[in-house]
Formats: structure tokens, sequence, C-alpha cells
């Protein structure tokens, strides 16, 4: 099983890094033998807020996310950011959930691949 990392660090809206990271992070999940893991932190923490509301027809993180975690991915949120920007637990959208920079320190070892976006 071949292990890819995605860090992302950038807010979920008003640039585009972290959205093209979770569609790159998605298209990964779909592959055969590939286990996807996401690190949310900095302001990309905030990509893992539940109940955003987008637009119609512009893309919404929490969805993207979703996607990534419906097919088995690992979705982490820095606690030491989420506690910076005022995001509870109980706020986190669906299958992700409050990591440690220890947890990502062990994802990041065993991870046959690291992308940071």
């Amino acid at each position: 099983m071949r292990q890819v990392l995605f860090i992302l660090n950038d807010p979920p809206y008003g640039t585009e890094r972290s959205y093209n990271g979770l569609r790159l992070a998605g298209a990964t999940a779909k592959r055969e033998g590939t286990e996807v893991r996401v690190f949310l932190m900095g302001d990309a923490a905030a990509c893992a807020k539940r109940g955003q509301k987008t637009p119609e027809g512009f893309y919404n993180l929490e969805r993207m996310l979703k996607g990534v975690t419906t097919r088995h991915g690992q979705v982490g949120v820095c606690g030491t950011c989420m506690d910076a920007r005022g995001i509870a637990e109980a706020e986190l959208a669906e299958g992700c959930r409050r990591s440690t920079l220890e947890e990502l320190t062990d994802w990041t070892l065993g991870a046959d691949q690291v992308l940071v976006f």
C-alpha cells in the first residue's frame, strides 16, 4: 500500500492552494492501492469547518474533504491551529478530527510521498 500525505497550509477560500491540494488528494484517493492522509495546519484548519455554505457552482472544501474520507482517507486538523482560530472539535466536518504535531510527524515519516500546499 502506497501512502501519500498532503499537508495544507492556506485558508479554504481567497486562494486556491488548499482547493488544488484537495483536488489532487481526492484524485489520488481514487487510485487502487493508495492510502491518502491530509493534514490541515495554519489557516487550512478552517477547511474542515462544518456547515460551509458557498454560492451555487463554487467549490466547497467541506464536500471535497468528504470525498477523501469516504474513500478511507484520513484527515487530521492541527489542534493548536484550531485553538488559535477558535475552532472547536464539535465544529469539524464529518470524517475530520483534531490531531497533533506528533501524529503529523508519524504520518510524515511513514509516508512514501509528502506533498505540501
